[in-house]
């Protein structure tokens, strides 16, 4: 018998015994610092590859986390025949057999906690907090899918059929591309990687450049927990030589991506190609982003919008599809709500995330830094600045959390993905403005709305236009079967990551007939 889901609690550091299991943690990982890790395609590993590349700590560049051996076309083509043939055994494997393996998964996860969140802290610079939070969310996706893998498995209720035995069978679909970000990168990694082999697919996995490190150490979980050699395959390497090869590949039946809007598009393009000796269409399973928004109503709890506000702003430097990027407010509190979150983001504290004081650690990598760095050069010409605006490069890529108000739904600001720690804020003048204001962008991810009105929270629910919309808290935070994750629009295919209805995405529905 299998207990009921329930989501894995965060971890307390308040208590002295917590944080000191942490700061073991972090020391047990610096001294496993500058490994090497090779690729591994069917059980066996391809250490001395013509190229390798490091993935480096964003607080300190030049400490060097991992070194990867990097993989080209040759090796993708490679462990996508690889997967191709040990789909024909893995796809017979029991429900409950594939499902053994995730919950030894999560067994190991819970033994190796902090430190799995340790090597977050290193190589893309989480707080303890967000570090914790994603090993715990990855703990949930094992579990979770597993159940969900078993349930799918069992009889499906049909409406019977006179002289007839019928059955629904939810059967696997072949390769699948995991294609995961850095931002989330034990969790949505994880997830992804384990929804596709749980439902008896095989998987060519292709890490993120900036935390291949991670994902490898997750592939060796997967060994030890008893994951067939084949099943999954890790071939870390540049996007165009890895990425666009598995993806292209006639073998590949599907393709699990999160990632930026640009990419994710060309990998639809690709994915809607056929091509010689395909004989499927290749489903896209897509989450690219958003421009979430937090609405004030004139009635909202100001001291919870406010700090909805900043929390969600700013949790791991801005940097997840879910962060609230512009914060609209009614204008008869807009004058005061922009002192109290320029006062608060103020208070926070930013530098190396190892150091539990600091709320916020360093952009991920350069690109991010010069990237966040040059909008918030358009917000001192969109808004005024009200708090932050400055950035430091000398030990890592640091940018204080920045907040711009004034910005009005035309600019830039307000209409174009960051994913860094800028907030725009913009004031509406009433109801009506708030609503219109929140719909205006091409994504449709997160939202949060802030009110004690009744019949503005039903309007609300009805017209504000994302995947996850919450009421009176902030835009970020989505648990396992909690709050299925995945937007509309440009911000995806809304997966719904984390919901009863996510494995469905990684099967084809089989109906069968006997006439009695």
């Amino acid at each position: 018998m299998i207990a009921d889901f329930q989501n894995e609690p965060f971890t307390d550091f308040s208590k002295p015994e917590n944080a000191a299991a942490f700061r073991a943690a972090l020391e047990h990982v610096g001294r496993q610092l500058g490994k090497t890790y090779p690729i591994v395609i069917g059980g066996r590993r391809y250490r001395d590859t013509k190229e390798t590349f490091s993935s480096t700590n964003p607080s300190n560049p030049k400490e060097v986390i991992g070194t990867l051996a990097k993989g080209d076309a040759k090796l993708a083509i490679r462990a996508v025949e690889v997967a191709a043939a040990t789909f024909e055994e893995w796809k017979w494997a029991p429900a409950r057999e594939r499902a053994d393996v995730l919950f030894r998964v999560a067994r190991i996860l819970r033994e190796r906690k902090h430190e799995m969140s340790a090597w977050m802290v290193h190589e893309v610079g989480k707080s303890w907090a967000e570090a914790d939070g994603d090993t715990a969310e990855a703990i949930d996706f094992c579990e979770f899918y597993g159940r969900q893998a078993i349930r799918l498995a069992q009889p499906q209720p049909l409406t019977p059929q006179p002289g007839e035995d019928t059955e629904l069978k939810y059967i696997p679909m072949g390769v699948c591309a995991v294609i995961p970000p850095w931002n989330f990168p034990l969790a949505i990694m994880a997830g992804m990687t384990v929804a596709a082999a749980v439902s008896g697919n095989t998987v060519v996995l292709k890490p993120s450049s900036d935390a291949p490190v991670i994902a490898a150490r997750f592939f060796e979980i997967l060994e030890e927990a008893g994951m067939p050699d084949g099943v999954v395959n890790f071939v870390p390497g540049p996007g165009a030589a890895v990425g666009d090869t598995i993806v292209d590949h006639p073998k590949t039946r599907l393709i699990a991506f999160t990632g930026s809007k640009a990419v994710g598009l060309g990998i639809a393009e690709k994915a809607g190609r056929v091509g010689p000796g395909q004989i499927w269409i290749k489903r896209a399973i897509l989450e690219m982003g958003g421009k979430d928004f937090t609405a004030v109503d004139e009635d909202a709890n100001f001291d919870d919008a406010v700090s909805g506000t900043v929390s969600a702003a700013f949790g791991f430097q801005g940097q997840k599809c879910s962060a609230n990027s512009r914060t609209i407010v009614h204008e008869k509190i807009y004058k005061k709500f922009v002192e109290a979150v320029a006062a608060k983001t103020e208070k926070l504290t930013l530098g190396d995330p190892r150091d539990p004081k600091n709320f916020m650690g360093p952009v991920v990598n350069e690109s991010q830094y010069k990237a966040v760095t040059d909008y918030i050069r358009i917000g001192r010409r969109e808004g005024k600045l009200v708090a932050g605006g400055a950035a430091d490069r000398r030990t890592g890529w640091f940018v204080r959390p920045t907040v711009f108000e004034g910005i009005k739904p035309s600019a830039r600001l307000f209409r174009e993905e960051i994913f860094g720690p800028v907030l725009a804020i913009t004031k509406a003048r009433d109801f009506e403005e708030i609503l219109a204001m929140a719909n205006a962008t091409e994504y449709g991810l997160t939202g949060a709305y802030y009110s004690r009105d009744r019949a503005k929270i039903t309007m609300a629910k009805r017209l504000l236009h994302c995947g996850n919309l919450y009421i009176n808290r902030k835009c970020t935070g989505a648990m396992v079967d909690g709050h299925p994750f995945g937007g509309f629009n440009m911000s995806g295919t809304d997966s719904k990551a984390g919901g009863r209805d996510y494995l469905l995405l990684f099967t084809q529905a089989k109906s069968i007939s006997e006439r009695v």
